[in-house]
Parts: structure tokens; C-alpha cells; sequence
């Protein structure tokens, strides 16, 4: 049971997943906070060696919670989002318009899921929840690469 306990609160990210409507988006603003305060000080490589790390715990932890509970994607993991943000916050170019279109990017992504990103949901259990955020994620991160050199 504590490794039942231990993936919700992961999974979660510490019951931020619980907050009501939309706690995909709370997981994503969460990840953009804590980006903000202090992850985008991180050299790049740290920063990618820490996504990594968190959606190997993502996918661990979803497939306990899904073993668990015989839920299909529930809705208050929100590790997923988190990973994917942080990937669409990668090197981004400074400024406070730039972190709205990652976030905002990154979320319309994430809910309207155009293929590719569906295609990804189709993998088993914690592998299809983590792996299409984090599609959304390099392709915010393309998208707002692109238009900042666009724009330079």
C-alpha cells in the first residue's frame, strides 16, 4: 500500500492533480512556477537529465496507480504534464511573452491532440500517458525555437 500511496503523491505531483477543474492545467502552471523560480537557471543538460528522470518516475508511478485502480489515463496524474511542460520551456528565449506561448502552446497541444501526439496515447499504461505530453512538449519547444528565430 505505501507504494500505492508513494506513486499518488508522485504522480500527482503532491495532490496538485487534485485540485479542481482542469488539473492538467494546474500541473503545467506548477511546472512553469517552479521553471520560473528556479529550473531555468539549471544548465541545459541538468535540466534534460531531470526530465528524463522525471518521466521514468512518471511512468513508473502511472503504472502502479493504473494497476492499481484499473483507470485507463486518470486525470489528476499530472507528472505528464509536468515533463512535457519543463520540454517546452527547454532554452527558451527570455522573456514573459515567450514562457505564455510555451504554456499556452503547450496546453493546447496537450488537449486537442493532433497526430501525432494522439498516436503515443496508444501505448500501454504509463508509457501512452507520459510519452504524448512529452511529444507536446518538443513540439512547443519546436514551435517556439522557430519563432524566436523568426522573429530575431
Amino acid at each position: 500500500m505505501l507504494r500505492v500511496e508513494l506513486s499518488e503523491w508522485l504522480a500527482t505531483c503532491f495532490k496538485i492533480g487534485h485540485l479542481p477543474i482542469a488539473p492538467g492545467t494546474w500541473g503545467s502552471l506548477a511546472a512553469v512556477i517552479g521553471w520560473w523560480l528556479w529550473l531555468q537557471y539549471l544548465d541545459p543538460l541538468v535540466f534534460i537529465v531531470l526530465i528524463i528522470t522525471i518521466f521514468i518516475i512518471g511512468v513508473f508511478a502511472t503504472n502502479i496507480i493504473i494497476d492499481h485502480t484499473g483507470e485507463k489515463d486518470p486525470s489528476r496524474i499530472v507528472i505528464d504534464e509536468v515533463a512535457g511542460q519543463w520540454l517546452g520551456l527547454l532554452v527558451l528565449p527570455d522573456g514573459a511573452l515567450y514562457i505564455a506561448a510555451a504554456f499556452i502552446s503547450f496546453r493546447l497541444l496537450d488537449i486537442i491532440k493532433p497526430w501525432p501526439i494522439r498516436q503515443l496515447e496508444k501505448f500501454p499504461k504509463g508509457w501512452g500517458v507520459m510519452l504524448d505530453d512529452m511529444l507536446a512538449g518538443i513540439l512547443t519547444l519546436g514551435l517556439i525555437q522557430g519563432y524566436s528565430r523568426l522573429v530575431v
